[in-house]
């Protein structure tokens, strides 16, 4: 299915409100989570690159808000997705009140190699969480690259004690990918690939590569919900939808990619709303009894005021959102 077409510039500025979401803990080396939402005719959608992103990456973000935000998304074939739970790279003491933040969650995902931290840092983080989910609960961490190949086997040894699910994005490359999964078969630990999909020119070089196990796919940065149930479906490989600490309205849709795939065997990571201290609705998209449903949140002007940006800092986001729609026009011809 084509892309939606693009609607007239001047219908995203109409509705387009920048918010500021504080976290609740420091997660990626953000503490503020920055992102513009706008209504389109199917309802609120989101644009939120990371700030760091280049325009031509940060137009893919926008095609998939107005593929949202425009287009009816696809049949969805479960009525909930069960979400995980997300800890980001804090002390092991901090472990049980990050997971007081979810309700029901069986799965967590542990962020690991957190800059200024060592191996021992991520053991006691790991071990805290397997403590507190017991031998049933569903453990998988998290490296977002940072791994050489071998700190990431060293890594693996450490933490595979704890029955790890799986490890996400070890290595940055991936050719280390593969290097890494050759060497740790033994353990029977998959390997999930995030950012090699998300970042990559060819999002399904990962499966030809044979570097993963597992794909986590996130609806935004691959252009939408219909673009990465494609590129699921292309690569023949199990796939885990995530979020990129989205709001209450990116989160759903996540839900919605996630509800349209065909095949889901492992928990999403579509609980980070859990992590926010407010959000752009009331009532936060969050996990219940361990799941999300598919509500479409409804903000109303009083729930986007109390989140509401600087000026200094709408501008700024106004501004990149007219640069990258500019770079849609010119590759849509």
């Amino acid at each position: 299915m084509m892309s939606a077409p693009l609607p007239p510039l001047a219908d995203l500025l109409a509705t387009a409100r920048v918010v500021a979401l504080p976290l609740a803990a420091r997660f990626r080396g953000v503490e503020t989570r920055e992102a513009l939402v706008l209504e389109g005719p199917e309802g609120w959608t989101e644009f939120s690159p990371f700030v760091e992103y280049a325009d031509a990456e940060a137009a893919t973000w926008l095609a998939a808000a107005i593929d949202f935000g425009w287009r009816p998304a696809p049949t969805p074939v479960r009525d909930h997705v069960r979400a995980n739970a997300t800890m980001p790279a804090v002390a092991a003491s901090e472990v049980p009140r990050i997971l007081e933040r979810y309700d029901g969650c069986r799965t967590v995902k542990v962020k690991v190699a957190e800059a200024g931290q060592v191996l021992a840092d991520d053991v006691a983080r790991v071990g805290a969480v397997r403590a507190a989910m017991g031998p049933e609960g569903r453990v998988r961490v998290d490296a977002n690259g940072a791994w050489t190949v071998d700190e990431a086997e060293r890594a693996v040894h450490a933490l595979a004690e704890f029955d790890l699910e799986y490890v996400e994005q070890p290595c940055a490359e991936i050719d280390e990918l593969a290097q890494l999964r050759e060497r740790i078969a033994y353990l029977d630990i998959p390997i999930a690939a995030d950012e090699s999909v998300r970042k990559a020119a060819d999002p399904l070089r990962v499966a030809r590569s044979g570097a993963a196990d597992l794909l986590v796919v996130k609806a935004a940065p691959l252009g939408g919900v219909y673009a990465a149930r494609d590129i699921v479906a292309k690569a023949g490989l199990p796939a885990v939808v995530s979020s990129a600490l989205d709001t209450s309205i990116g989160l759903s849709m996540g839900a919605a990619l996630a509800a349209a795939l065909p095949q889901l065997d492992y928990d999403c990571g579509l609980g980070t709303a859990a992590l926010f201290t407010a959000d752009v609705v009331a009532s936060p998209l969050v996990p219940r009894a361990g799941a999300l449903t598919l509500e479409r949140p409804r903000p109303t002007g009083a729930d986007l005021a109390s989140v509401e940006a600087s000026a200094e800092r709408r501008a700024w986001w106004l501004e990149r959102l007219r640069r990258c729609y500019a770079l849609l026009e010119l590759t849509r011809g």
